[in-house]
């Protein structure tokens, strides 16, 4: 954008005034994006000065310097939305990673008396992501276990709450599956939504095939007996924002 002679920072001929760097003027910084992959670390921590309990979790990340941005954010709209809804039970984070999403879960209500991330893969650094949340709460110490394994692996019950983040494809429906089959309550992020393993039903003609599939899983989910909320975390984190909720209606 063109400055004004006038402006701040120019002369009247409209040349840059010295020491004022012409790539500041025509290349402003860029915005921090909560939709970055890149690492938190603790030179981040500045960004994040306030009391509140998001600012304290994001501290406790940087501390731990193993999670993308992006993980932070998602992690934190999920589990604040579905803890709006769903209170106490045991946490069962399906395809978890790190299990940050877990841990949120627990840290917004308290009573949950243990978290479980389910994962074929955990990542090593999984446990200093928890030693820095824990180092912050030490009532999280001994309260999120993880589990190498898939999410068919697992016994569920009616009193857990199933959550899973950006579970890539079909795995959406299976977790859906395991969460509806154990009459629980669950919330999933899906992601990476593939039209050949994936139910887009009769509607891809008015729709994208995308949002075809995700209608399909909220009706189903509707007709299997459950409560469904539809909602949507901020699109500036990722485009695929749309957050399916359940609970059972005779449990």
């Amino acid at each position: 954008m063109m400055m004004a002679r006038s402006a701040v920072g120019m002369r009247d001929s409209g040349r840059p005034c010295p020491g004022l760097s012409s790539m500041a003027v025509n290349h402003p910084a860029p915005r921090f994006s909560p939709s970055s992959r890149a690492r938190l670390t603790t030179y981040d921590l500045a960004r994040f000065p306030r009391s509140t309990l998001f600012d304290r979790l994001a501290r406790a990340v940087c501390a731990a310097g193993c999670l993308p941005r992006k993980e932070l954010y998602e992690s934190w709209e999920v589990a604040r939305r579905a803890r709006r809804l769903f209170r106490g039970g045991r946490v069962v984070d399906l395809g978890g990673g790190h299990g940050l999403l877990a841990h949120a879960m627990l840290l917004l209500d308290d009573s949950s008396p243990q978290a479980v991330v389910v994962d074929p893969a955990v990542p090593p650094s999984a446990r200093s992501l928890h030693q820095a949340l824990a180092t912050t709460w030490p009532r999280l110490t001994d309260r999120v276990v993880w589990r190498d394994a898939g999410v068919d692996d697992v016994e569920l019950g009616p009193d857990d709450v199933i959550v899973s983040c950006h579970a890539c494809g079909a795995l959406t429906d299976r977790v859906l599956g395991r969460a509806t089959g154990a009459r629980a309550r669950v919330a999933v992020l899906p992601c990476c939504h593939d039209v050949e393993t994936c139910d887009a039903g009769p509607i891809e003609g008015w729709v994208d095939q995308a949002l075809a599939i995700d209608v399909m899983r909220a009706v189903r989910l509707e007709g299997q007996g459950y409560r469904v909320w539809t909602q949507a975390i901020p699109e500036a984190i990722t485009p695929k924002n749309r957050l399916l909720l359940g609970a059972p209606v005779n449990p």
